[in-house]
């Protein structure tokens, strides 16, 4: 009897052991475990905005913090020149032109309605000075005469901003000109807009900084930035100013306060004043009530898990992006942080495969969710090591359930 009892208690061991051992891993990270339950935080409204639509957001997570029509289709006016300047800078980065290089004036681009820099017809005008005539001026003469340098024709060019359009999501935008004079078929979104400044700040941090400068002297004639922000709230750094009878006065308009950026689309008010104060309620609004944290880098290593039938035994997971969030001032230690892994990975697996997710939450709502993708590439291994990895598996569904 001896014998029986000690032999029937070896084996509720061993059994107990699997248990332990086929346990599925915590689908909670260990600073989940260890933070408190989230305390609701209500944010405040975002305040009236007097114009026919307009978008909040934050650069790093594109959170969308107010908004009102930005997916409606809209007349950029003079906003257009954002594109034909990512145009530009994207053809001195490909080196299909230079700052120095002479531009010879149209009798087209010196005739352009509206905003000038005063550039006259025949004359030779660097890269450079048309640029800065476009980006601060405003000057529909200099935007004619870049796209005419860039494709030969403006028409041309803005075949090159449509493209350019596509390939950056803005899925509600089209161009029939460099300018943004009124046309039936030139139309973009606010949404659209807050996609294209993004790009921009993000792809050209050193050319964005053109959209800071306050003044610019061609042909003896100073003109100043639209951008009457600029002056007011040091923290604003770009971006541009629209205008015309039927678009309203419009303004996007970026700041950065401490590690923190937001993005501005008003667009349709009714005077050049009304743009900048409805711009800077805004600003106000998104840095006084939210706070940006970085979580973690682009393929950083935040869990090892499992793999089966594999030439290794682990395989590291991480986000294919930088993960940034944007909630209520004051709620950091509130958020909660889960990853939620597939239950059985089996080898191959390569570098990038979705093999899970990461969830953000705050308060019961989710902040943001990423995929939990592969940080290595694991092979199949040997016959041996599946068969052995077969075999666990088949113990795992037998007894990893029990407690």
């Amino acid at each position: 009897m001896h014998y029986t009892q000690a032999f029937s208690t070896y084996l509720r061991l061993f059994f107990l052991s699997l248990t332990v051992l086929f346990t599925p891993q915590s689908m909670a990270t260990p600073v989940a475990d260890a933070l408190a339950a989230p305390v609701p935080h209500v944010v405040p409204s975002p305040p009236e905005i007097a114009g026919n639509a307009y978008l909040l957001i934050d650069f790093n997570s594109g959170r969308v913090l107010a908004e009102k029509k930005s997916n409606d289709r809209v007349e950029p006016a003079s906003l257009t020149k954002i594109m034909t300047g990512y145009v530009v800078i994207n053809e001195l980065r490909n080196g299909n032109m230079k700052m120095d290089d002479m531009v010879t004036i149209s009798k087209k681009a010196w005739k352009m309605p509206g905003s000038k820099m005063f550039i006259e017809v025949g004359k030779q005008v660097s890269v450079r000075d048309l640029i800065k005539g476009m980006v601060i001026q405003s000057g529909n003469d200099a935007s004619v005469a870049l796209a005419e340098h860039i494709a030969g024709s403006e028409e041309v060019f803005a075949q090159l901003m449509n493209k350019y359009a596509k390939s950056l999501g803005m899925t509600n935008t089209h161009y029939v000109n460099a300018t943004g004079l009124p046309h039936p078929e030139h139309y973009t979104t606010a949404h659209d807009l807050a996609i294209l400044t993004k790009a921009l700040i993000q792809n050209f941090p050193d050319e964005y900084k053109w959209y800071s400068e306050k003044k610019f002297t061609f042909n003896g004639i100073t003109q100043y930035n639209r951008n009457k922000l600029l002056w007011q709230d040091e923290t604003v750094d770009g971006l541009k100013t629209g205008h015309t009878e039927s678009a309203g006065f419009c303004l996007v308009s970026s700041a950065k306060r401490d590690e923190m950026r937001l993005v501005s689309v008003v667009l349709g008010t009714s005077s050049a004043n009304t743009r900048i104060q409805e711009t800077q309620k805004l600003l106000n609004y998104g840095f006084r009530f939210f706070e940006t944290h970085k979580l973690y880098n682009a393929f950083q290593r935040l869990k090892d898990v499992t793999i089966w039938e594999g030439n290794r035994d682990l395989v590291g997971l991480g986000l294919s992006n930088d993960l940034y969030v944007t909630i209520p001032r004051g709620q950091y230690k509130n958020i909660k942080i889960d990853t939620l892994v597939e239950p059985t990975i089996k080898a191959p697996a390569s570098q990038g495969d979705e093999l899970g997710s990461l969830q953000i939450t705050l308060g019961g709502e989710e902040v943001a969710n990423r995929p939990l993708v592969a940080l290595d590439t694991v092979e199949e291994g040997s016959f041996f090591k599946k068969l052995i990895d077969q075999l666990k598996l088949t113990f795992k569904s037998l007894f990893g359930n029990e407690a």
